[in-house]
């Protein structure tokens, strides 16, 4: 596995686990519409690390295709 991978799932643990709580936190002293604002942070936790992978698949690819 690829130093860049190992480091992406690194990240994404983290991030998920900061994301979870900052959303639960939302939740849990929030009230009515106000809770409504953790799909953000929900959001978030899923796209990031979506996005960083592929910009480091790409990375990748454009790496190996210059050698």
């Amino acid at each position: 596995m690829a130093l860049w991978k190992k480091l992406w799932v690194l990240f994404t643990v983290i991030w998920v686990i900061v994301a979870g709580l900052n959303a639960m936190t939302i939740i849990a002293f929030s009230e009515g519409a106000e809770r409504d604002k953790a799909w953000l942070p929900a959001a978030f936790a899923v796209v990031v690390p979506v996005v960083l992978y592929g910009v480091g698949m790409l990375w990748s690819k454009l790496r190996k295709s210059k050698n």
